[in-house]
């Protein structure tokens, strides 16, 4: 671990930070890739992490990232194409094409730009790994969601074809399908979707529980931190074996 290369797209925040920070922590060199300048500064300022701002829609834009990263960091070893957006709350019906759009350009098209931009210094790694940011939505489905759960089930159909197309060249490519985080953007929507008028810090946890309790065979919410060690899991030695696989973090999320 303390010799590989990482670069985690969406890595100056939320999920994507707390990836980037337990490969750091385990000795990795990681760059981050977001599109958010101020977000990059935040989370580099310690000098644990480095990273550069990107609009990974853009070819041109993430071309140039990739060479930053590489000459950075000497070389590539994993790749964690977690960047995406939410995208509408809305019935199928009343979404704009612009809004379908450009969820399907930032989740989809962005993470082929980037593996294919990453792929050729991978191969040159001898023992690389991929791993895509899908979500339980992307086995599950999510009504009033379709553009985030159409895009995460698409992930999970690149990281399957990836890992035949590149498993000859020892890379070895995985999705991770996280459930219902602990962050406050989960809980937020926990409310939502009960109708509740909780105030305090106690009364809204109990509403999460409660709500947690009646689709999850373990009622919490995710740690992010335990994403990101299951993360630097799969590209350890530990993982070798591993690939092709959609791998759910979501304390046995049923609905």
């Amino acid at each position: 671990m303390a010799k590989q290369r990482v670069i985690v797209t969406g890595g100056a925040a939320n999920i994507g930070l707390a990836i980037a920070r337990a490969f750091a922590q385990n000795g990795a060199k990681v760059h981050l890739c977001d599109i958010d300048p101020k977000a990059l500064a935040d989370a580099t300022r310690d000098g644990q992490l480095v990273g550069a701002a990107c609009d990974i829609t853009d070819a041109e834009q993430v071309a140039r990232y990739m060479d930053e990263a590489i000459e950075t960091m000497g070389g590539l070893d994993v790749l964690v194409s977690n960047i995406g957006l939410p995208g509408p709350t809305l019935p199928l019906e009343l979404i704009e094409l612009a809004d379908w759009q450009k969820v399907l350009n930032v989740n989809l098209t962005g993470g082929f730009l980037m593996s294919r931009a990453a792929i050729p210094h991978l191969k040159r790694s001898g023992s690389g790994t991929m791993i895509f940011m899908s979500s339980v939505s992307g086995r599950m489905g999510h009504p009033n969601r379709s553009p985030y759960a159409t895009t995460k089930w698409g992930l999970i159909g690149l990281a399957k074809t990836l890992a035949r197309e590149l498993g000859p060249y020892n890379i070895r490519v995985n999705a991770i399908l996280p459930g219902a985080v602990d962050n406050k953007r989960a809980r937020k929507v926990l409310l939502e979707i009960t109708g509740s008028k909780a105030e305090t810090e106690q009364e809204i946890e109990q509403v999460v529980r409660d709500n947690l309790a009646a689709h999850q065979s373990i009622a919490r919410l995710v740690p992010m931190e335990e994403i990101g060690a299951l993360a630097v899991f799969l590209a350890s030695d530990g993982g070798r074996s591993i690939s092709g696989q959609m791998i759910p973090i979501d304390a046995d999320m049923r609905a």
